[in-house]
């Protein structure tokens, strides 16, 4: 063994160097904190108003009320681990806890790529195949596409888990993220990461580009048949009961998309990680806010709750 090779040590953490400004820190925890509750009431009202409300109990509410569930897990991998490091300046993460964290992450946006794909689906069955909708989306094919989608998601990002969890870490041990993601990662691995990479990049394109794929599809065939409607009233109709969908999937895609598909440059570093808040912060906070303000049975939902709240004085 040479000198080089003698000095250099294994880390037992790594350091989130988050948006390298220090001083802002508490600045920062005061910004995110409100955000970051705003998400999880949001989301868990959602879930609360499909599980209460029998005119909520449709393949669509079905389908939000998973989406609001995932959102809040999602969120929960990654925002209370930061605020804790804004208020306490410590910036450490075990190399168990980064490598939990890649899991979750990796996981749970996979899961809602499926997700965000079966949600496209469904609103293609209402519109395009109305008369067949109750037959081909009941409930056991509702429950069976979500079930799907939770283990796809799972089993897919635990074959990468394993790769990296089987990388040797030297020398630097500095993240230049607000979280364990992948590619800052597996750069600070001494071995060759061909392999890891490749199957990153494999399963990555399966998780995200197959169900765009079927998104993409999806839209196409419900804006043809929205244009085949002869009256103005009956567009609005028809396209009212999925713009909101549509709305979704342009932050989450679009975000992603930017981050990950645009060149692993140093310029490009901090523009990544500022549209990586849209996809694990915004995305979130913004989903129930869209599927309530744009949605009559939602806000129907919602006023009949809170005027059911006061009886019980």
């Amino acid at each position: 063994m040479n000198s080089e090779e003698g000095n250099q040590t294994t880390p037992t953490e790594f350091i989130l160097l988050d948006f390298n400004i220090k001083e802002l820190q508490i600045v920062f925890f005061i910004l995110f904190l409100p955000i970051y509750l705003a998400t999880m009431v949001g989301n868990v009202l959602l879930v609360v108003l499909v599980f209460i409300d029998q005119h909520l109990h449709t393949p669509m509410y079905f389908f939000l009320g998973n989406l609001s569930f995932l959102e809040t897990c999602y969120s929960s991998t990654i925002m209370p681990r930061m605020l804790i490091r804004f208020l306490s300046g410590n910036q450490s993460i075990s190399l168990s806890g980064c490598i939990a964290q890649m899991y979750f992450f990796g996981f749970l946006a996979t899961t809602e790529c499926y997700f965000l794909a079966v949600m496209s689906y469904d609103r293609y069955l209402a519109i395009c195949r109305p008369l067949h909708y109750a037959m081909l989306m009941n409930g056991r094919i509702c429950i069976l596409l979500i079930t799907v989608s939770w283990i796809f998601g799972a089993l897919k990002l635990g074959i990468v888990i394993f790769l990296v969890s089987q990388l040797t870490f030297c020398g630097p041990n500095e993240i230049n993220h607000f979280f364990c993601d992948f590619t800052p990662v597996i750069r600070l691995s001494c071995d060759d990461t061909y392999l890891v990479e490749m199957t990153l990049l494999i399963f990555s394109s399966i998780g995200t580009l197959f169900p765009l794929f079927i998104i993409v599809i999806s839209y196409v065939s419900i804006i043809k048949s929205i244009l085949r409607i002869p009256s103005t009233i009956g567009k609005q109709k028809a396209f009212s009961t999925c713009s909101s969908h549509i709305i979704v999937v342009c932050c989450f895609y679009g975000s992603l998309m930017i981050v990950y598909v645009l060149p692993n440059t140093s310029s490009l570093s901090e523009v990544k990680k500022l549209f990586s808040l849209f996809y694990t912060l915004l995305t979130p906070l913004v989903n129930p806010l869209i599927y309530s303000l744009r949605n009559k049975e939602v806000k129907e939902a919602l006023q009949k709750t809170f005027k059911i709240l006061p009886i019980t004085k």
